[in-house]
């Protein structure tokens, strides 16, 4: 999977120099015209479905999995039920999983924007009240830039919002599912209370995305490793690992089993996302996804971070002699644990009780928790 995200890392880069070398007016006005399409097609949802003189964004990173959209669309069903008094929206903050989803890529086809077009179209209706809630699981890269939005709209960077408006407007942040220490220990009895019965067979493992090393300026990452000491104060068969945090992909999961004891035995894996979409389907769930050429775990090669790629978490561990019950990698069923958080309601509830709890914005300590 990684060798993919660099690929399209690549690619991304080099139709960004193709269009800085072919930059012409004609491009910006089309970027322009873009930007005002957008910008009307939510002025339109916002003018049509306001009821309410207060609103809720909820802002996701974003899919393109089907599973995915149904958790979002429950999530949203269930805050319009139990905020009373909000108009609740949805919005994406990657423009690749917009456009992958305009262009129905696994799915019919679904428009969704960015949180800068919905919070614009929020000002030129006028609520008095809006509640950014971050769907994000930790506070980091993603998180930031739910406040950067939230930061150009406080400043009316479009210059063209009433000015008497913006200074009463009351803008709140809902914080990330994990974004102080008290939450990673809230987090692990919630999780305990679905996962403990694989717990008690066996490693009983969680999936995150990860904070990039260099951005890991939000106290992110260290909120896995916290999650990891609380939920192993219930169960020591715990154990949480990532695709994208150094330090902390599956080889080390692996060698915390062992150094606990566990060198056989039962391996379970759950997605430790709000959704459960490409990382968790392929880099955790697939069971075909070994590198080229490998036949046995001894021929896996770890790179210089000291993990192996294009490995999923599921083939991992198979070929390390764990047992893996093929029923657990599945999207649906009894024992299905391929779900996102936000297909747990208990987790859901967590998520409200943070927009229950939002505070006022402040852009610069609202991105650096203090502990």
């Amino acid at each position: 999977m990684k060798k993919i995200k660099y690929l399209l890392i690549a690619m991304l880069a080099m139709m960004t120099t193709t269009t800085f070398v072919a930059c012409s007016d004609d491009d910006d006005d089309n970027i322009n015209e873009n930007i005002a399409r957008y910008q009307n097609e939510v002025d339109q949802v916002v003018r049509s479905q306001k009821k309410n003189n207060k609103a809720i964004l909820l802002v996701a990173f974003g899919s393109t999995w089907q599973q995915a959209y149904d958790a979002f669309d429950l999530t949203r069903a269930e805050y319009e039920k139990e905020f009373a008094g909000y108009d609740v929206y949805l919005s994406f903050s990657s423009a690749i999983c917009i456009n992958r989803a305009r262009a129905a890529e696994n799915t019919a086809a679904r428009s969704f924007y960015e949180p800068k077009y919905w919070l614009e179209a929020f000002g030129r209706v006028q609520y008095s009240e809006i509640i950014v809630q971050s769907m994000q699981v930790i506070p980091g890269e993603e998180f930031s830039r739910v406040v950067n939005a939230m930061k150009d709209f406080g400043n009316n960077s479009n210059g063209d919002l009433d000015d008497k408006y913006m200074s009463q407007v009351v803008l709140k942040l809902g914080m990330p599912l994990m974004y102080t220490v008290q939450d990673a220990s809230t987090l692990a009895t919630a999780l305990d209370n679905n996962f403990s019965k694989y717990a008690q067979k066996g490693a009983m493992t969680f999936m995150g995305h990860g904070n990039p090393d260099e951005y890991d300026t939000y106290k992110a990452n260290v909120r896995y490793t916290q999650l990891e000491t609380a939920l192993q104060k219930l169960n020591k068969n715990y154990f949480v690992g990532t695709v994208d945090m150094v330090d902390n992909y599956k080889v080390q999961v692996h060698k915390r089993m062992m150094a606990n004891g566990l060198n056989s035995g039962n391996v379970y894996c759950a997605p430790l996302m709000s959704i459960a979409g490409d990382h968790a389907h392929n880099d955790m769930a697939d069971k075909e996804m070994i590198p080229e050429g490998v036949k046995t775990f001894a021929d896996l090669e770890p790179n210089d971070d000291g993990e192996v790629e294009d490995c999923s978490w599921r083939a991992y561990f198979d070929m390390a002699g764990y047992n893996i019950d093929d029923n657990t990698f599945k999207d649906n069923g009894n024992d299905a644990l391929v779900k996102g958080l936000l297909e747990y309601s208990n987790i859901r509830a967590l998520y409200k009780n943070h927009t229950r709890n939002a505070e006022t914005v402040d852009f610069y300590h609202s991105m650096y928790p203090e502990e």
